[in-house]
């Protein structure tokens, strides 16, 4: 096996180790899969399937029945109750509060709606369990099992369970007219000869609903995210099961994230420590379960108060960047350096020229040709590169023929001389295209996560943020999924036509030559389930540079370069120069090579 089919079939390799990896079926969908294989098993052995009661459930939790010594225990007169909720509402924010564990019991984001157009609530219904868990009077007593009294004074609800006389727990929720935040007051009074320890725990848990078109794409954005008050931002697993102590210092704050929206509670005092807790729900319609403990210092102060705020909204950058704590870190522009390219200069691009007012097709359309405008004197260089290259090829292949195939490192040292009288980098080609390379996967991550783009629409895609459907099979296939995007159909062939041209301006030979058809294939599979947008933007970039290739051909002479090259190989003082220790080190393994041979 000479070389070259060795680096193709190893290229292949990879190719295929790469389209498993991105291919594999996520956690949630081997849990549904499961789920349907135990039903299925059931009803094959006769056994009917367990179906919950639901409805039962609920009638317990709305007429609850305590024991009458309860009753006159530790908030005794708060552990029997009916449900009612208060409503708090501004131009951003619709807001139940429920008197049951005085919690939000769910919440409505304005001016926004799910992709099959109903309002869109982040969180809603029993899922939903907010409050303080505190050692006292000898027992373990959990907010959310106690019915609070509430009183609202305009935009002010004041919720407050009562232990005693002058002892009681009680939260103030407060929400300001356009604004996304709501203030949020935690008062623990009378209680320090009944709170045991030094510490009362906080929960949060909830299951964020649907709001996309693709839950798929709401899975791989979702994520708890949380801040320690001396770190950075920082967030568990999108695509597994996960639970994280946090250890490592006071947390600022943590949030349930979505793909384009966010519940987050801010302490101002700081979580002395805490746990998040992330899984993956095979019910439809849900995208992630979430939990959250965090300690809260109790200090047995007669008055113990808590500061926070709570945001709820979209993850549009600039929004969260106008709430502090670093919020904005939620949206995931990519690794280093990529976010840094994203957040600096590709966003303030995007941001300029959003200004205008113009459609985001159009908008793309402009940004893709001011990136193609700033990267085209790399790709100038590089294909004067492989203009150079393809120029030598005939030269290279009577070495080749001179030399015989079956000694390749003979043949790759006559390369090496012949560059170098030619004045010829054979990784000229290469070098503009990696320095290309960040900008171009920079999109890659700033497209899909790009609030802006959510039910936009150009063309016939109605909205960039999600895929197009060209074609809907009605069942998933292997590979390719349940549909067929257009837009990624189109840029796929004008991938397949930049490489054909691509070859014909390398003069790649051999297997080389059909490798770089294989990519695109692969491309479709991945990207076909991408934001249109995206898909958009790789087509756009494309046609861009195979225009400019065009532009830049007629402009290049390869008779002019082989004269030049010819010039370049006469020059004696060139043979004379003194060689690089990395030349003189490949010239010194070149040789080793051959003589071992021999």
């Amino acid at each position: 096996m000479d070389r070259n089919t060795f680096t193709g079939m190893f290229l292949i390799m990879i190719i295929l180790a790469g389209s498993f990896y991105f291919f594999r079926p996520s956690e949630a969908e081997m849990k549904k899969a499961r789920e349907i294989e135990h039903q299925d098993s059931l009803k094959k052995a006769g056994i009917a399937p367990v179906v919950k009661d639901t409805t039962a459930a609920k009638t317990i939790a709305t007429v609850p029945t305590v024991d009458s010594l309860a009753l006159k225990g530790p908030f005794g007169t708060a552990l029997a109750g009916t449900s009612t909720n208060t409503v708090l509402e501004n131009e951003n924010l619709l807001i139940n509060l429920s008197n049951k564990g005085g919690r939000i019991s769910s919440v409505e984001v304005k001016g926004q709606k799910t992709f099959a157009g109903k309002p869109l609530i982040l969180f809603d219904g029993e899922a939903n369990k907010f409050g303080l868990t505190l050692n006292g009077a000898g027992k373990v007593i959990n907010t959310n099992d106690l019915y609070f009294k509430p009183v609202k004074a305009g935009n002010t609800v004041t919720m407050r369970a009562d232990y005693g006389a002058n002892a009681y727990i009680e939260y103030v929720y407060s929400l300001k007219g356009l604004s996304n935040k709501v203030d949020f007051k935690i008062n623990l009074v009378g209680l320090q000869q009944v709170i045991a320890g030094n510490a009362v725990n906080l929960n949060w848990s909830t299951v964020l609903l649907q709001q996309e078109k693709s839950i798929e794409s709401e899975h791989r954005y979702s994520a708890p995210y949380y801040k320690y008050v001396d770190g950075d931002v920082d967030h568990l697993s999108v695509s597994k099961d996960e639970k994280e102590e946090l250890t490592k210092g006071k947390i600022q704050w943590f949030s349930f994230k979505q793909h384009f929206f966010s519940a987050s509670l801010i302490s101002k005092q700081g979580f002395d420590k805490g746990s998040l807790e992330v899984k993956i729900p095979t019910a439809p319609g849900q995208v992630k379960f979430y939990d959250a403990n965090m300690e809260l210092a109790y200090a047995h102060a007669a008055n113990q108060s808590y500061d926070m705020e709570f945001y709820f909204g979209t993850n549009k950058f600039s929004a969260l960047k106008d709430q502090g704590y670093d919020l904005e870190k939620q949206v995931d522009l990519g690794y280093w350096p990529l976010k840094y390219i994203n957040r600096f200069i590709v966003l303030p691009v995007f941001n300029f020229l959003n200004n205008f007012g113009w459609n985001f097709g159009l908008i793309i359309l402009v940004l893709t040709i001011l990136l193609k405008v700033a990267l085209s004197p790399l790709t100038y260089k590089s294909y004067l590169s492989m203009a150079k290259m393809r120029v030598l090829k005939p030269e290279m292949d009577e070495i080749k023929a001179k030399v015989g195939e079956d000694n390749q490192t003979l043949v790759q040292q006559e390369y090496l001389k012949l560059y170098k009288k030619a004045g010829v980098n054979p990784l000229g080609g290469c070098l503009p295209m990696v320095l290309q390379l960040p900008l171009v996967m920079a999109f890659f991550f700033f497209f899909p996560n790009l609030f802006e783009l959510r039910g936009e629409s150009f063309l016939w895609m109605k909205d960039l943020s999600t895929y197009d459907e060209f074609i809907k099979f009605g069942v998933k296939l292997p590979f390719i999924g349940d549909h067929l995007s257009l837009m990624c159909v189109l840029m796929t062939i004008s991938t397949l036509i930049m490489t054909y041209f691509n070859n014909q301006t390398s003069g790649a030979t051999g297997q080389m030559k059909y490798i770089g058809y294989i990519m695109p294939v692969i491309f479709l599979g991945v990207l076909n389930s991408y934001p249109s947008g995206l898909n958009y933007y790789y087509f756009l970039a494309n046609l861009m540079t195979f225009g400019q290739q065009i532009l830049i051909r007629k402009m290049v002479d390869d008779d002019k370069i082989h004269a030049l090259i010819q010039q370049n190989k006469a020059r004696p003082a060139d043979e004379k120069k003194k060689k690089s220790k990395f030349q003189q080190r490949l010239d010194d393994y070149m040789r080793q090579q051959q003589q071992a041979k021999k």
